[in-house]
């Protein structure tokens, strides 16, 4: 537990200390401990972080974007919307793949080619869909689109993936739909062991730029369309428990955890919004009632020990 070392001569005291190693004899993954070294009067403290090392993930890229990127997005009913997406991606990535999670009541068969389709349990849910779709990437990295949206001439993945391999830090980078980017930054002020703390999101705002690419900015949360590090966002994983309410919630869980910044170069177009039976049955589904609204925050005042959440 302690170390004495004399010596008459600083020279040698210095060339000894350097060579005094600390090994922790208790076996922990993410621990710490404080090193105290004492000299006549003096006393110096050395916080040490102990942490398990990691295995690094490694993924087998080719040359095109198809061995990069897969992209990924949930349906409920919008079997016309989504035929529509998919002509769109097929008109600027041929062989790139799409996995879909469908929770539909009386799902469609999918037949086209480089498409994992994946039927649920009706109604599970957005963020439900969102785990199964992502858990069967494997590629770096995944596009997540939402069945309504359609691909541009802006829509250029190639653009995000650039900056995502000069900045290795970043673990989910959003684009814009239509112009829009919907970004957020979120503040969370630590409370006691008996109230707990708060936590605020702040609409449209930023923390600064992206330091070397002035059409990017730093941010918590961004909007639906965004790629993303497939094993940074898989730790974090989507809570199946928000089914009709949930989007800032998976950001609120990645706090801390994944890098997020929003770029305004890269965009996808929305799909107009149109009335048939499906997209009736759908809007009976999609919009929450207000006792949805009222779990989601009874989870959130739980779940992450909050006295109190502002949005603004």
């Amino acid at each position: 537990m302690s170390l004495v070392v004399e010596c008459s001569s600083l020279v040698t005291l210095n060339n000894l200390l350097a060579t005094v190693s600390y090994t922790s004899t208790v076996y922990h993954i993410h621990t710490g401990d404080l090193a105290i070294f004492q000299f006549e009067n003096h006393e110096a403290v050395f916080p040490i972080s102990i942490k398990q090392p990691k295995l690094p993930v490694l993924y087998d890229i080719g040359t095109e974007i198809s061995s990069h990127v897969t992209i990924t997005t949930k349906i409920f009913l919008r079997y016309q919307k989504l035929e529509v997406l998919l002509s769109s991606i097929r008109r600027f990535y041929s062989n790139i793949t799409v996995i879909i999670a469908d929770d539909s009541d009386d799902p469609q068969k999918i037949t086209r080619e480089h498409i994992q389709h994946y039927i649920m349990p009706p109604a599970q849910g957005w963020f439900a869909g969102r785990n199964l779709a992502v858990s069967q990437v494997i590629t770096k990295y995944f596009l997540w689109v939402d069945d309504d949206f359609v691909f541009t001439e802006e829509t250029k993945i190639e653009k995000l993936v650039e900056i995502m391999e000069k900045v290795p830090e970043l673990d989910v980078l959003g684009g814009s739909v239509e112009g829009n980017q919907f970004y957020f930054s979120l503040d969370y002020q630590e409370g006691d062991e008996m109230e707990g703390g708060c936590l605020s999101r702040k609409s449209e705002e930023t923390f600064h730029q992206l330091p070397g690419h002035p059409q990017c900015s730093l941010a918590s949360g961004v909007v639906n369309f965004f790629l993303a590090r497939t094993d940074a966002v898989q730790k974090v994983g989507f809570d199946p428990k928000l089914q009709r309410v949930g989007h800032s919630e998976f950001f609120m869980d990645g706090m801390g955890s994944l890098m997020v910044a929003s770029c305004s170069h890269v965009s996808i177009g929305h799909q107009p919004h149109t009335s048939n039976m499906d997209t009736a049955r759908y809007d009976s589904f999609r919009n929450p009632e207000d006792s949805e609204k009222e779990f989601k925050l009874r989870l959130h005042f739980f779940k992450n020990h909050l006295k109190c959440v502002h949005y603004g």
